[in-house]
């Protein structure tokens, strides 16, 4: 081989907050806060505090690899702890603090975090956990001096910190893979496993997020993330909307229909994203309000399969596109995105509309994907046959935090534990999780396109199917609803809506009305159902 002869800048987080400075300087950043004014400022005040912020780490003793955990909602001082942190070569561990306290000491001492940076209203929950924090020998508050509270913990004021502190820096250079964030896993399974995210990876994927093919982003866009800044990095949202001069809407802690579409509407939102939770209350709100979101353009959801019925809602009713996502935080988090291409165009609107609305995405430049069957061979991309679903490219995981052995292959590919399809086209399909597909008979039945149909009948806010087991049958699906409030809904008018669009023998053997339980990303929390249903078809 030739060697090139182009330069070698490496590819870092600084890099993206100082381009959107000087080419978006005066792109406006607005953010909800924790029981203070809303706050105003751009890109250009975005760098200013960053490095602010960044001079204050290092005064702390923060240095290059030291991890920093926040504790944080969306809003501008978390956002500013995203570059500050990896600005100076430090790890941002993004604490999700919607885990159990044992799950978030765990997460915290396995990071071996020295500073905490966290919202006011964590307070307690700071106070509560502090004993049993191993490494964190500092303990910030991200609010104003008048409100912080210093509680068992002696919590420094954030803004009392930076105030005195320059506000340009020169960030240090250094290698592209080195880690930049730490994010683990829901833990549903065991401990939260940490995936250390590389500055390339980081900017690769948020270079590949603002395509056209992915979110599309443009200088005009108004973008709201409703994907929380520590799930994954909010879907890399922070740095693909700098990179393209958005207008960029922090909501905050506060995701409830008023209060989004107060922003929606206030802020002229254009693109947001979340998981169907989030989408499942705000269209009840909107339906309760009389209410419509004006502006708004595309909403992008995932964490979850989206509820065709959701989809429809949206565009029929409210000119609202709505594009699924599929990634993990093992992926950084894109892997697919449904966006459409001239194909599905030709075949029609309805046609479209049905590849988008009932696939999870399509193919992303960056990242392979591969859908392997039983024998070890690659399945024929006939968006029929199914398999595990591997992927591999420069924003996967290679190897766990901590840990000795890669979570990868030796050639790359990295198994997600999902079930898919591949089609020509490049779109895949989740028909269940390995662990959620029910077997019945010898027979496969997705829970995955139970749920989505069982989604569309009225009344219903949440559908969960799970596979119990059954004496004659192995297992059978058990459908388990959580209806909306005030809604008159039952068993047999659950049972009729699903009759004329499944198979009969998909029929579940029971519909049970209780409360679903979510995990700590919005997902539902299928084992938490299983062991608290796991006897109902036993007799």
């Amino acid at each position: 081989m030739i060697p090139g002869l182009m330069q070698t800048a490496p590819l870092l987080i600084s890099g993206i907050v100082t381009y959107a400075a000087q080419a978006h300087g005066g792109r406006e950043i607005v953010s909800k806060l924790i029981d203070e004014p809303n706050w105003r400022y751009d890109y250009a005040g975005l760098l200013r505090r960053s490095a602010q912020l960044a001079h204050a780490l290092a005064r702390l003793g923060v240095g290059p690899g030291d991890r920093v955990t926040s504790l944080a909602w969306n809003t501008h001082r978390h956002l500013e702890l995203f570059y500050a942190v990896p600005g100076i070569g430090a790890v941002l561990h993004t604490a999700n603090p919607r885990l159990f306290d044992e799950q978030i000491v765990y997460t915290i001492n396995h990071a071996e975090s020295a500073v905490l940076a966290y919202d006011r209203n964590f307070a307690e929950l700071v106070d509560r956990i502090a004993p049993q924090l191993t490494t964190v020998k500092t303990f910030v508050m991200l609010s104003s001096p008048e409100r912080t509270i210093p509680g068992r913990v002696g919590a420094l004021s954030c803004e009392a910190l930076i105030a005195d502190e320059p506000a340009t820096i020169d960030w240090p250079s250094f290698d592209e893979n080195a880690g930049a964030f730490l994010c683990y896993t829901s833990g549903t399974t065991g401990d939260p496993k940490g995936v250390l995210y590389s500055h390339r990876a980081v900017v690769l994927h948020a270079m590949a997020g603002g395509l056209n093919s992915a979110f599309g982003f443009t200088a005009f866009d108004v973008v709201m993330p409703c994907s929380s800044l520590y799930h994954a990095t909010a879907w890399g949202v922070p740095f693909s909307a700098p990179i393209c001069g958005t207008k960029l809407v922090l909501p905050g802690d506060k995701m409830d229909g008023a209060a989004l579409h107060d922003l929606i509407q206030g802020e002229g939102v254009t693109f947001t994203g979340g998981v169907p939770t989030i989408w499942t209350m705000y269209l009840d709100w909107l339906e309760k309000t009389g209410q419509r979101p004006d502006t708004l353009k595309r909403v992008v959801i995932g964490g979850s399969a989206v509820p065709r019925a959701m989809a429809e809602t949206f565009k029929t009713q409210y000119g609202v596109d709505v594009l699924q996502i599929w990634g993990m935080t093992e992926t950084c988090p894109i892997g697919v995105v449904a966006t459409p291409t001239p194909s599905l165009a030709a075949l029609g609107e309805d046609a479209m509309n049905d590849a988008i609305w009932t696939r999870q995405g399509r193919l992303q430049f960056g990242i392979e994907l591969r859908v392997e069957t039983d024998d070890g061979q690659a399945a024929p991309r006939d968006g029929e046959t199914s398999g595990a679903l591997k992927v591999r490219g420069p924003w996967v995981v290679r190897r766990y935090f901590r840990k000795d052995q890669d979570a990868a292959q030796a050639d790359g590919w990295f198994d997600t534990g999902d079930i898919a399809t591949l089609d020509e086209h490049g779109f895949m399909r989740i028909t269940d999780r390995q662990k959620d597909v029910i077997k019945s008979g010898g027979e496969w039945i997705s829970s995955i396109d139970l749920e989505n149909i069982a989604a569309g009948c009225p009344g219903v806010k949440i559908a969960a199917v799970i596979g119990v087991p059954h004496p004659k049958w192995e297992e059978r699906p058990l459908l388990v609803i959580e209806a909306h409030d005030g809604a008159s809904v039952g068993k047999a008018e659950v049972l009729d809506y699903l009759a004329p669009r499944i198979v009969k023998w998909w029929t579940p053997d029971d519909v049970v009305f209780a409360p679903v339980p979510l995990t700590a990303t919005g997902k539902i929390d299928k084992k938490v159902l299983r062991e608290a249903w796991r006897r109902h078809l036993m007799g």
